[in-house]
Parts: C-alpha cells; sequence; structure tokens
C-alpha cells in the first residue's frame, strides 16, 4: 500500500530518533531545537517577501521537519505525549470549532466580524480574564506592541496612546518609547504590519548600502 508523504515523513523521524538512528537528533530537546525554529520560521519569511517560489517549497518543508520534530521527542514524554496525529487533530477540531460561519449556522458580513468571533471564542475556551493573557511577552518588542493593540481593539478597549510623533530635544528611554509606540499605532490604524514595513525598510537600506558599495573604488 502506497503511503503519503507525510506518513513517509513520520517514518523517517521515528528512525531517526530510534536507537541505531541519528545520534544527533535522539540528543535534542524541545528547548535545544527552538532556535531552529526561529531560523527556519524567519527563512521561509525571506522566501516569501523575495517571491522565491523554491526556496519558500524549501523552508517550508524545514519549518514542517520542526513541527514533525518537536511532535516525536512529545510522543516520549513519561506522563502527557501526544503524536503528530494528536496535533493535526486538534487544530482540525480547533479550526471547525472558531469557523461557525463555514461549518456552522453563524453570519458574517466581514472578515473583521470574523476575527471578532475567533477572539471570542479563544477567550472563552481559554479561559481567558484579561485581553493580554496568552499574549507572549517574550516576543520582539515592535510585534508584541501591535499584538497589544490588536487584542485590545478585538476587545473594545479604548487605550490611551501617544498620538503625535515628536522628536524631543533630548532622547530618554520614555520618550523614545512614546515615539516608537505613537509610530506603531499610527501603522496599525491605517491596516500596515509595523513589523513588516519596518523590515522592507531595512531591506531598502541593505539594498543601498550595496549600492553605495559598488560606487566605492
Amino acid at each position: 500500500m502506497t503511503i503519503s508523504h507525510l506518513q513517509r515523513l513520520v517514518a523517517v523521524m521515528d528512525q531517526l530518533r530510534s536507537p541505531g538512528g541519528c545520534v544527533w537528533d535522539a540528543e535534542q530537546t524541545h528547548e535545544s531545537l527552538i532556535k531552529f525554529l526561529l531560523e527556519e520560521s524567519y527563512e521561509y519569511i525571506e522566501a516569501v517577501e523575495l517571491d522565491d517560489r523554491e526556496a519558500m517549497k524549501e523552508e517550508l518543508g524545514d519549518v514542517l521537519l520542526q513541527v514533525y520534530f518537536h511532535a516525536r521527542i512529545a510522543q516520549e514524554h513519561p506522563t502527557h505525549p501526544f503524536s503528530i496525529e494528536d496535533v493535526a487533530e486538534g487544530v482540525a477540531d480547533k479550526l471547525i470549532r472558531r469557523h461557525q460561519h463555514v461549518f456552522g449556522d453563524v453570519e458574517v458580513s466581514s472578515s473583521d466580524e470574523v476575527l471578532e468571533n475567533w477572539e471570542a471564542l479563544k477567550a472563552i475556551e481559554k479561559g481567558r480574564k484579561s485581553a493580554v493573557e496568552g499574549v507572549p511577552m517574550g516576543q520582539p518588542a515592535m510585534p508584541l506592541v501591535a499584538k497589544l493593540m490588536y487584542r485590545a481593539q478585538m476587545n473594545k478597549i479604548a487605550l490611551e496612546l501617544p498620538s503625535e510623533i515628536t522628536t524631543p530635544n533630548e532622547a530618554t528611554a520614555e520618550s523614545v518609547g512614546n515615539v516608537l509606540v505613537a509610530t506603531i499605532a499610527w501603522a496599525v490604524a491605517n491596516g500596515i504590519d509595523p513589523e513588516k514595513a519596518l523590515r522592507d525598510a531595512a531591506r531598502g537600506i541593505a539594498d543601498k548600502i550595496v549600492e553605495l558599495e559598488s560606487t566605492v573604488g
């Protein structure tokens, strides 16, 4: 019987982690793999930004590998094991549960309503009492502030944020923070992803550096 390539990947990971497999793979833990998950995610983001279809396929495969790797390690937990099948079951059930306008009888008129319903259902499922619960506070500051603003918006919380972008004579941690918050608020209010905007600007700076270097000598 022919197996799917997803099933084949399960078998490959099982062999790598089992006795007689790969020593390095067998030594890895959830903690040791975190840096690779982040790295592969950033590499996939870059491939998308460059619209490199071959790179997208390869990098998405590397991200998928990390998911399967973590799931294979999770199977070995002595008291709370789970498999890639459990992971897939959970996310499929979640998608059905939170898309009642597709799989149920809820009616929506816009994508904004879809997001509002998603956040409301998510809060109920997880028993959250605050809009900030579940926000990863360890993520980079730019997406963290944007996420907090998004949560406030979804929960109809009126934040009092700096509304003007000013450059005080003396830069302090507080004044710089206020300018950055105002900039992010300005971006979010206009439907612009501040992280992507900053990454695009950074790419432009990199291109400018290369251009200037080519004129030297």
